[in-house]
């Protein structure tokens, strides 16, 4: 029952991200896609969260580093009820707070983020305050390929250890592709879950796209009650969820238009019919 609810709500999710890039002639498409089965879980069964009072201090931190994945995070907030749907329509235009990088004036977006590296540092600064005032809450950062390159993140990664977080949970969106290419032409990461263990993180590897393991993951992450940062390295595929898309670095920013956007519509539509 609950794999169900995660797939159906990635699918919904998925479809009006497309329509949203699709008005708006944006794009970092393939980056939304490869995000939304981690947000499905997250927003849905793992976060507490507080969709109609959106800044109440019990509510756990969600920092999304990788801010190009905009749409995707929309869409999410608005299906768990933070906004009115018909909002989403706005995306991009003049005017509207749905910007095409994280706002945080969007009820549910805790930290406004587009130039990488920033997420980890600021989950920490919130993770070491809530660790010193015990206020019962978790923070969650999602991070991606990108991230991982910047300096700032690895200050992070060592302070977040040093200090001994273990409220702070960081989720890699490991799609291992970037703006100009593989990460591991850019800068190679592997092995990255050593790396991250020799920073003293706990460290779990899942399928990005197999709802059940990330939800399994994250539930043991909230349980562990060692002294550590927790690290759930989710190994993704770019453009997940419309087959052409996928694993295609032309869709990191080209713009779904034509015969791509009703050929991508209509596969996951047939994708939300079936599992209907």
């Amino acid at each position: 029952m609950l794999d169900t609810r995660f797939k159906s709500f990635s699918r919904r999710v998925r479809l009006e991200t497309l329509e949203m890039i699709q008005r708006s002639k944006s794009s970092h498409i393939g980056a939304c896609l490869s995000l939304v089965d981690i947000l499905s879980v997250l927003y849905l069964g793992i976060l507490k969260i507080f969709p109609n009072d959106a800044l109440n201090p019990n509510r756990d931190r969600c920092i999304i580093s990788k801010g190009h994945a905009a749409a995707a995070v929309y869409a999410t907030l608005a299906e768990i009820g933070y906004f009115n749907k018909n909002e989403l329509a706005t995306y991009c235009r003049n005017g509207s707070y749905l910007t095409g990088h994280l706002n945080h004036k969007v009820p549910g977006v805790d930290f406004s983020t587009g130039s990488l590296g920033h997420g980890l540092s600021v989950g920490c600064g919130i993770a070491i305050l809530e660790k010193r005032e015990n206020q019962g809450f978790n923070t969650f950062v999602i991070s991606s390929d990108g991230d991982l390159n910047e300096g700032s993140t690895w200050e992070g990664i060592m302070f977040a250890a040093h200090h001994k977080l273990s409220n702070l949970i960081m989720i890699v969106d490991y799609n291992r592709s970037q703006a100009l290419g593989n990460s591991d032409k850019i800068i190679n990461l592997e092995t990255l879950e050593s790396k991250f263990k020799a920073f003293n993180w706990l460290v779990k590897v899942v399928d990005g796209h197999n709802h059940i393991s990330i939800y399994n993951a994250l539930i043991s992450c909230k349980k562990c009650k060692e002294c550590k940062p927790k690290v759930l390295i989710a190994n993704t595929i770019k453009g997940k969820g419309i087959t052409f898309m996928e694993n295609e670095l032309l869709w990191h920013y080209k713009n779904p238009i034509g015969e791509h956007y009703h050929k991508a519509k209509k596969e996951l539509e047939f994708d939300l019919c079936e599992q209907q």
